[in-house]
């Protein structure tokens, strides 16, 4: 069904040239003149370039929105409202200082809560899409489910009106080089953390790790994210490759139709004993039966079951966010 590819990586090279002129004074009289405007130009030169180096040694330390432990629920206010398909949003929310971050870590997310009047406060998980070291704001895709009452809260938010956030979650640790090759799949809104983690893999020039994405979903419109991985892929088509699955597909798909399966997972996954692989999972519950396995609780994985380890992969090639 679908071919192996080898990966390379290139880096573009950038050219400069400066070309100078000049021509020495004949006049006596004026070189006292010119060698004191060229020690002062001389001077502020090295001012800046002190200056400059001094700010490139020193970042600015930001502010983290979110810090964990005791920390209780922040407010955050709608400034922005994208809408992405008939039933999925991209909302901006503000923080108070326009230079703080958020304070996430990849990979983790936040609690969202909202209390329904005369009723228990609705508490539900959201991994953010826009980055972590974005200053100013975090960005939800938030898709609407019938009789969903988070999702439907936030959908039914206005501009200026605040949603309680708390965290950050804290889910699988990434560091650089962590893996060699990791494998994201994912169903409707698990995509979220999905691109989480390959945002951070390709934003770091010394992350080498390829990145294999199959992602399922009803129709072509419920294909959240997909301009952004899209973008990646071009960029690194040699370090990333993404196999879209439709269960409803329009005349003239060229990706895979149905469920995610076994056929497809065996043909696009590296194999179960190729050296330091990690396979993350997240969708909806049907797909973790099919793919994985449930989890039993944020802390535990359970055990491993379903087409995965029909195939042969271990426990701990597989992570369930």
């Amino acid at each position: 069904m679908f071919s192996r590819y080898a990966f390379r990586c290139a880096q573009p090279l950038r050219q400069s040239a400066r070309q100078y002129s000049a021509e020495a004074p004949k006049s006596k009289s004026l070189a006292p003149v010119y060698l004191t405007v060229g020690l002062a130009g001389l001077g502020a030169g090295l001012y800046r370039y002190q200056s400059s180096a001094a700010t490139a040694e020193a970042p600015k330390e930001r502010t983290k929105v979110f810090t964990g432990g005791d920390q209780g629920w922040v407010g955050l206010k709608l400034s922005d409202v994208e809408v992405l398909s008939h039933n999925t949003k991209r909302l901006r929310f503000e923080f108070e200082d326009k230079e703080s971050v958020s304070g996430l870590q990849v990979a983790s997310a936040l609690l969202t809560k909202f209390t329904p009047a005369g009723e228990k406060p609705v508490i539900r998980p959201y991994t953010p899409t826009s980055d972590d070291d974005q200053p100013g704001y975090l960005e939800l895709v938030v898709k609407q489910y019938p009789n969903g009452p988070m999702s439907e809260h936030i959908h039914s938010l206005n501009v200026d009106q605040r949603l309680e956030f708390k965290g950050p979650l804290p889910k699988y640790p990434w560091e650089t080089n962590k893996h060699n090759h990791i494998c994201l799949v994912a169903g409707g809104t698990g995509i979220t953390p999905m691109y989480q983690l390959a945002r951070e893999i390709f934003k770091n020039p010394d992350d080498k790790t390829k990145v294999t994405l199959v992602f399922g979903n009803v129709k072509e419109e419920d294909i959240l994210l997909k301009k952004e991985f899209q973008d990646l892929e071009n960029t690194y088509p040699q370090r990333l490759r993404a196999f879209y699955v439709l269960d409803n597909p329009p005349e003239g798909w060229t990706g895979g139709k149905g469920y995610i399966n076994k056929e497809l997972l065996k043909t696009v996954l590296p194999e179960p004993k190729e050296d330091n692989i990690k396979i993350f999972v997240c969708g909806p519950p049907g797909m973790y039966k099919a793919i994985s396995g449930a989890k039993v609780s944020p802390k535990d994985q359970g055990e491993l079951s379903g087409i995965l380890q029909e195939l042969g992969y271990s426990k701990d090639q597989v992570y369930k966010f």
